[in-house]
């Protein structure tokens, strides 16, 4: 079997493991205590004929055998249905559509930045193996891998806020959004800066000890050995062959954390009151807000499972050695 059956075969494997995903989604927001509906009862300007729409339309508030027929097919038609009063009764896909930006420019810029730096690091981590860089980078990686989020989050506010006044503890966003305007962006982005550093502290550590692990197992291969026999420059040694070859856990540890990604940094997102997905599932949480939290993690789960999906076509891709049957 080549890859376009293997691909056949594991788009199936796709699409059965989603159904499943979506099956527990549901019996695990059916198993809370309470009702779905009292989120919107609770609202004193609902009328009766809402709560009937919601109910016909998304089963809420139905037994389970009424509502996971509509709720399986709400999902797979990303119809998510409508927050409460609470959350401004809008549609929930437009609640995570508004955030996701925040969160993608966010996150999607510490991770890239926490990979690169991480993976490189620890390569030369590994090379300088016993020596002062090593020594450093694995204490300093270990120390912001464990520390905790809120915390770096206090101290970073603490110095660079309130202690120094260089950029602002709270918020997302101070102009008006003019997209495509450079002060806009400008000022977007000292609001990014420290929960990205945070985010970046605590994301980089562990792909530094991640690889650092991975080239030293595949620093005692033969092929290296005959690559500097043969008088191969030790930075293309490096990265061209001891790399390129321990990649394979990397590539994955990377696919999980993009697939992630769209859970948002609740902690950090919440500390620094900035307006993106872990702040939004932080107020579906407290609120009661069963559509919000179904459909947000449903979206997490399809990006996981999709980032898998990536990775393992990926290693045929880096590695000749994998062939597809």
């Amino acid at each position: 079997m080549g890859l376009r059956g293997y691909l056949i075969k594991r788009i199936i494997y796709t699409v059965i493991l989603i159904f499943g995903v979506i099956t527990i989604n549901f019996f695990l927001f059916e198993a809370i205590p309470g009702n779905q509906l009292e989120a919107y009862i609770h609202n004193p300007r609902i009328t009766y004929a809402e709560v009937q729409k919601l109910i016909n339309a998304f089963g809420i508030g139905q037994p389970w055998y009424t509502a996971y027929p509509k709720y399986i097919l709400s999902m797979f038609t990303f119809n998510f249905g409508q927050a409460s009063l609470q959350m401004g009764s809008q549609q929930v896909s437009k609640l995570i559509l508004d955030r996701l930006l925040n969160t993608i420019l966010l996150l999607g810029t510490a991770d890239i930045l926490a990979v690169i730096a991480g993976i490189l690091l620890g390569a030369y981590a590994a090379h300088e193996r016993g020596k002062l860089f090593d020594s450093v980078a694995i204490l300093t990686s270990l120390a912001t891998f464990s520390l905790p989020t809120f915390w770096m989050a206090l101290v970073l506010q603490s110095i660079f806020g309130f202690g120094l006044g260089w950029l602002p503890v709270q918020g997302w966003m101070t102009l008006p959004p003019i997209i495509g305007t450079i002060p806009y962006w400008l000022d977007r982005l000292k609001y990014m800066v420290l929960p990205g550093v945070v985010l970046f502290l605590f994301t980089y550590g562990g792909f530094l000890l991640l690889t650092r692990a991975c080239v030293l197992e595949t620093m005692t291969e033969d092929y290296v050995l005959t690559a500097r026999a043969k008088g191969v420059k030790e930075r293309n040694v490096l990265f061209r062959h001891i790399l390129k070859n321990a990649s394979l856990p990397i590539i994955t540890n990377v696919a999980l954390q993009f697939g992630f990604m769209l859970s948002g940094a609740i902690i950090t997102e919440n500390v620094f009151v900035y307006n993106g997905l872990g702040t939004l599932i932080y107020q579906a949480i407290n609120l009661r807000e069963v559509p919000v939290m179904q459909a947000i993690f449903y979206i997490i789960a399809l990006c996981v499972i999709i980032a898998n999906l990536v990775a393992d076509l990926a290693y045929g891709l880096l590695d000749p050695r994998i062939r597809y049957g």
